[in-house]
């Protein structure tokens, strides 16, 4: 009698992940590292909807400069009453204006109080303080 050897099936080959992950790990690191935001926003097109506010005329920068006697609007002295009458007549335009106030360094504090006081009182909002 013969006999038969029966052929052993065994287990099937397995495909090994092990290597494939490392190899996309490494190149999704190396597209991180590489990729500039400016390319991806460059590409992007996007349009957005304008707004539907009143666009006005950008006004001039309004400078006040607190000097030892008083004060210098827009390059002229000016009174107190006067700059008062001045900050009104910007308000009128924008209560946003940019507005610089300046002191010199031997300006008096109460001065450059006077001055803020002002812009306050007429609502102005854009104010930035420089020393000189």
């Amino acid at each position: 009698m013969l006999h038969r050897k029966k052929e052993s099936k065994g287990e099937a080959p397995k495909l090994d992940m092990t290597p494939m992950i490392d190899v996309v790990f490494q190149l999704l690191i190396f597209f991180v590292v590489v990729l500039k935001q400016e390319d991806v926003l460059s590409s992007l097109s996007v349009a957005r909807p304008a707004g539907e506010r009143e666009v006005r005329p950008e006004l001039p920068t309004t400078t006040i400069i607190v000097g030892t006697q008083g004060f210098v609007f827009n390059g002229r002295e000016v009174t107190l009453s006067d700059l008062d009458r001045q900050l009104a007549r910007v308000s009128t335009f924008s209560t946003t204006a940019m507005i610089q106030v300046k002191c010199t360094k031997d300006s008096q504090h109460g001065l450059l109080v006077q001055a803020l006081d002002l812009c306050n009182k007429h609502g102005l909002t854009g104010i930035s303080i420089f020393s000189l």
